[in-house]
């Protein structure tokens, strides 16, 4: 009688309990940008934000991870994941602990920008990770990405109802202080589970890391500040103007340096340029959905902050069992091209429907059928691009590859937020009355609609219809063999 060896077994439930970790981190990285909602009023009573100034306790963590997550990815191949991934909790945890102590708004910010900086090391280390862990059995790379991809959704309605609970009955430091304990179980954990990952030779890119970081963060700083202060005002247009050139003179480095921080000939390995599309266009579809139904059932049907979130559980439930028991297998069956088009196609659908909502709407009819088919099309296309957009790369790329997909989701998000906010108010968005709000909303989510039809559309184009492992041939051959075990 044949038996699993006990080294293997140790092995596999290594494996499994470092995809647990993995996924904590994308719970937690999502779950901060969340959990601080339901604690702003009693956070700009203590610190005495203006109601402009309060915005920027979520934008300055938004800036600071969108800005240095290509730095992120890069130090994880330069430094090995496992390094970055355990650096990233250490800062993310001191951030924490400064913005649950601050006494006024500067020191605020400055703890979360330190929290999205940890994030920014976090989030591609951690994908980088999961690929070294599970990138040599395609079936066990969708279901490990299943599984990470459903924390996100599970991470922000979690950060609703955490926030309502710790800002109700402790108060709104914890929301912040909540990250410091579990920090230090993840760093306990990480040495005994975690693969150390590839190291590449080379030193680090200083003056592309600080182009890169200084352009996206002025892109994203002049993106969440234009619905605040106007498209065309001089801090909004100053920040494009200087993202774009900072970006450029990136680019230039890129293309004449021997080590540059992002090998331009990366984007020649196939599939890697659309899959990153597919995560960029997603993005800003999904986050607009997100943001205004959130006002629909605040704003328009009248529903708490904490009822909100409770209100879409069923559709973070759907995204979760789509993600982990759906996706998987119509992946297997169909193939990554064809669920990440499907997917897109049918977000598009279920928000065309979710733009039908009324002034005199209830939940039941009007939001939670059409978030349902949202919800579905999500679970469809997340998994799928984002496995070809890591598995495009070569091995040793793996944290730029991990950077670079989520900086285009970040980005895309934020970009595809602020362009909604834009056509709502437009239409009405910023009305008194609940009928110019609704229809405000509305054109917001035909918008994301537009947003991801495109995306169907591109990615059916553009998108190649080859396995993971099939990838993962192609990147290795197409990449620059400049790298060394660690």
């Amino acid at each position: 009688m044949s038996s699993t060896p006990p080294t293997a077994g140790r092995q596999s439930s290594r494996r499994w309990l470092a995809l647990g970790l993995i996924a904590t981190a994308q719970f937690f990285v999502i779950m901060d940008t969340s959990i601080i909602g339901v604690a702003l009023p009693k956070m700009q009573a203590d610190l005495g934000f203006t109601a402009q100034g309060l915005s920027w306790v979520f934008n300055a963590y938004v800036v600071a991870f969108g800005g240095l997550l290509l730095l992120g990815g890069r130090l994880s191949d330069l430094l090995g994941a496992r390094r970055i991934f355990s650096t990233g909790w250490a800062v993310l945890a001191a951030g924490s602990l400064v913005a649950g102590l601050a006494q006024n708004g500067p020191v605020e910010l400055i703890g979360r920008v330190v929290q999205g900086a940890g994030s920014a090391l976090i989030a591609p280390a951690a994908l980088t990770l999961l690929f070294t862990t599970f990138g040599a059995t395609p079936k066990e790379l969708t279901k490990a990405l299943a599984l990470y991809g459903a924390a996100a959704p599970a991470g922000g309605t979690a950060g609703v109802f955490l926030g309502g609970v710790l800002t109700q009955y402790a108060s709104w430091p914890w929301v912040f202080f909540i990250n410091i304990p579990l920090a230090a179980a993840v760093l306990a954990l990480t040495p005994a589970v975690m693969p150390a990952g590839a190291r590449t030779r080379g030193s680090l890119d200083i003056a592309g890391a600080v182009t890169v970081t200084g352009g996206l963060g002025a892109l994203v700083f002049a993106i969440v500040q234009a619905p605040h202060s106007g498209w065309t005002s001089p801090t909004t247009v100053t920040a494009a103007l200087a993202g774009v050139v900072l970006l450029a003179l990136f680019v230039v480095l890129q293309a004449r340096l021997r080590q540059p921080l992002m090998r331009l000939g990366i984007f020649r390995a196939p599939n890697l340029a659309a899959a990153n599309g597919a995560q960029f266009l997603l993005g800003a579809a999904w986050i607009p959905m997100f943001f205004f139904i959130n006002l629909y059932l605040q704003q328009v049907l009248g529903l708490g902050a904490f009822a909100s979130g409770a209100a879409l559980l069923p559709l973070t439930v759907t995204i979760m069992v789509g993600m982990v028991v759906a996706a998987p297998k119509l992946i297997a069956r169909f193939g990554p091209k064809t669920m990440t088009v499907a997917g897109l196609a049918t977000l598009a659908a279920g928000l065309v429907w979710l733009s039908l909502i009324r002034p005199d709407g209830t939940f039941l009819v009007d939001v939670l059928p059409a978030t349902l088919v949202t919800a579905a099309g999500m679970a469809m296309a997340f998994i799928p691009s984002l496995g070809l957009a890591l598995s495009s790369a070569a091995p040793h790329e793996g944290g730029l590859a991990a950077g670079i997909v989520n900086t285009n989701y970040q980005v895309g998000s934020a970009l595809g937020l602020a362009g909604m906010t834009a056509v709502a108010a437009a239409f009405g968005g910023t009305g008194a009355d609940v009928a110019s709000l609704t229809d405000g909303f509305s054109a917001g989510l035909l918008g994301a609609a537009a947003i991801a039809a495109t995306g169907a559309a591109l990615t059916a184009a553009w998108l190649r219809n080859a396995s993971p492992a099939h990838q993962a041939s192609d990147a290795a051959s197409a990449g620059e063999p400049e790298h060394a075990s660690a």
